[in-house]
């Protein structure tokens, strides 16, 4: 870690079981506020996650884990619409900058509502996947919360992985 934030200045924070509904909050939030639109709790259930869209942004400090979005490419489509006031279709690159920005402002709401890792937590440049069919292996020891919500009918994944 750098001068600016020595690995002495925080204490590890435990996942809290509390953090599942946060993450659900910071998620409506920005949502609300960068696309005009309210997102619900999704209809139904879904075991496996799918979607080509994925984005993450790595978390460091005090909470040592990662956030992630995950969507269809449709459904990207119109996020990036909605935020860049674009056709999006027109330049899929800018699908993939919509997310990874909407990915890094729901993992700066979350931390800024976890008193304890607020000012002891770093946040990376956002990561995107495209792609369905992946998979990801991360730390062994960690603990997993995710919610689903509805976007104009469709399911958007939010999660939260923390080294334990």
């Amino acid at each position: 870690m750098s001068s600016t934030f020595p690995q002495s200045a925080y204490q590890p924070v435990p996942p809290d079981p509390h953090w599942k509904g946060i993450l659900e909050c910071s998620a409506v939030e920005v949502f609300s506020i960068m696309l005009g639109v309210e997102l619900a709790a999704f209809p139904g259930s879904f075991e496996d996650r799918h979607g080509e869209q994925t984005a993450i942004v790595g978390l460091a400090g005090a909470l040592c884990g990662m956030v992630a979005i995950r969507c269809s490419s449709p459904t990207a489509k119109k996020i990036a619409t909605l935020m860049l006031a674009a056709d999006a279709a027109s330049k899929p690159s800018m699908m993939g900058d919509a997310l990874g920005e909407l990915c890094n402002m729901v993992a700066g709401n979350f931390k800024s509502k976890v008193s304890t890792i607020a000012d002891h937590c770093m946040l990376s440049m956002p990561t995107v996947i495209w792609g369905e069919h992946y998979e990801m292996q991360t730390f062994q020891s960690q603990e997993a919360f995710e919610v689903v919500l509805s976007f104009e009918g469709e399911p958007v994944w939010f999660s939260i992985v923390i080294q334990t």
